[in-house]
């Protein structure tokens, strides 16, 4: 069952239910009614029969009878019974002697006006009260209320068609309803459906603008909106991918090719497979910064954070910079050590942020005449803060918005050796931590790059 007609009938059950329980509390409420007039006139009847009999002793039924057509207040198979104080009966109106128990007798003297049926008839049972202050008389009164009845099977007849038809109506409002509601939803199908890969830019549009679909299609746009940015990044990464392994790809197909045009001595040989294999050395560090960038982007959804220290890891750092490049100098000025080591210690992956901060102490020594990195460690309001300073180049301002963009290189730095990954590779592993990255720069000043660490 599709939600259109699913719709259609959970609001016709749901309205005709209550439209069921709405007439049954009519019809309920209107019997009870009818048996308490009904009862009322029974006992006013009673009253009127006990007085006749008291004031005319020796009447008869027809004499009721004959009274009762002249002033037009005969009831149908009416039976009026009444017992006298001493629980003897003086007065039999009816085809049966409609006997009263004992107690039955004893309650209505009391006062207690008692209801019940009898042969599916009215039954209501009453004192009189004689004018000589004798003991009260008893009256049982049994009749049928044709009338009522008549009125109430009407009522119920009227009350079922109604509703039947009232059913009808709700069944086709339901399912206008029912359109209504779905018309927003097929609309966002419809528009879902013509959204490819080449056109991701496109956005759902809903005629609603303040309802549950218009936020549907709104988390939808901004879906749309990741996919969008991750598909222009794949496009760029393949493409910026594809340029810088092309160039020692071209370097190394040269080199051999020009060294197998001719005989050559060993010595060209050796030179020649020299350069190849610079070229691929390159080419193997650019796949395993590729590979690095890779994995940021896959661990980002599955990686397992663990309690390290950030002091050590430093460290770390610093020794694998220096043994990797014997030039190279990194400096770390720690002098306040909190007292409490729990300070310095964050969750995070150790080896994703030991990449972060030799890339940082790389940069600084690459572009810094004297080949120096030097990283200030301090505790700032429970914030770790680490700054790697060089006192290279710098990066001009209009450049510093695009320095963490994948294969971005500055003017500066593009006579340098490197890839333009470095950068992107080391925000993206920084923002995995739950920390965050700014930059400070000038062109001849250096510059700073600011590592924020939050407490726990």
């Amino acid at each position: 069952m599709n939600i259109k007609s699913r719709l259609t009938l959970l609001f016709t059950l749901l309205v005709g239910s209550i439209m069921a329980l709405f007439c049954l509390a009519i019809y309920f409420f209107y019997d009870q009614y009818r048996e308490k007039q009904f009862y009322s006139f029974l006992n006013e009847r009673g009253q009127t029969i006990a007085q006749l009999v008291e004031a005319s002793q020796g009447i008869s039924k027809a004499d009721i009878e004959k009274i009762e057509k002249e002033n037009k207040t005969i009831l149908l198979d009416e039976e009026i019974t009444i017992y006298d104080g001493s629980d003897s009966v003086i007065f039999i109106s009816g085809k049966e002697n409609f006997k009263l128990s004992r107690p039955m007798l004893t309650d209505a003297r009391a006062g207690r006006e008692i209801h019940t049926k009898h042969q599916k008839k009215e039954v209501i049972i009453i004192r009189h009260i004689l004018q000589d202050h004798r003991k009260p008389w008893v009256v049982a009164v049994i009749a049928n209320d044709y009338l009522g009845m008549n009125q109430l099977n009407r009522l119920r007849e009227i009350l079922l068609i109604g509703w039947l038809l009232s059913m009808i109506l709700v069944g086709v409002a339901g399912w206008q309803f029912s359109n209504d509601a779905i018309k927003p939803v097929a609309d966002i199908i419809d528009q879902v459906n013509n959204i490819s890969a080449g056109n991701l830019h496109e956005k759902v549009r809903v005629g609603r603008e303040k309802d549950e679909l218009a936020l549907l299609a709104e988390t939808f746009n901004q879906m749309l909106t990741r996919l969008e940015i991750a598909f222009v990044a794949q496009k760029n990464f393949v493409s910026h991918a594809s340029h810088e392994l092309r160039t020692p790809l071209a370097l190394i197909m040269s080199e051999a090719e020009l060294s197998l045009m001719k005989e050559r001595s060993p010595t060209d040989y050796q030179d020649a497979l020299k350069g190849i294999w610079s070229e691929a050395k390159e080419m193997n560090e650019l796949v395993s910064r590729l590979l690095e960038l890779a994995r940021t982007e896959e661990n980002a959804f599955r990686v397992t954070f663990s309690k390290i220290r950030i002091d050590e890891v430093l460290w770390q750092a610093k020794t694998s910079v220096q043994q990797k490049n014997a030039g190279y100098q990194v400096h770390i000025h720690y002098d306040k050590i909190p007292e409490d080591e729990e300070q310095l210690k964050r969750f995070g992956d150790e080896s994703l942020l030991r990449t972060a901060f030799l890339n940082l102490m790389d940069n600084a020594c690459k572009y810094s005449p004297d080949k120096t990195c030097n990283v200030f460690l301090e505790i700032k309001n429970r914030l770790i803060v680490i700054n790697f300073r060089d006192m290279g180049i710098g990066i001009a301002q209009e450049e510093l918005p695009y320095i963490f963009d994948t294969f971005y290189r500055s003017q500066s730095t593009i006579s340098k050796a490197g890839y333009g990954i470095g950068l992107a590779l080391t925000k993206r592993i920084i923002n995995m931590q739950g920390a965050s990255i700014e930059v400070e720069s000038a062109l001849g000043s250096g510059t700073t790059f600011i590592l924020k660490f939050p407490p726990f």
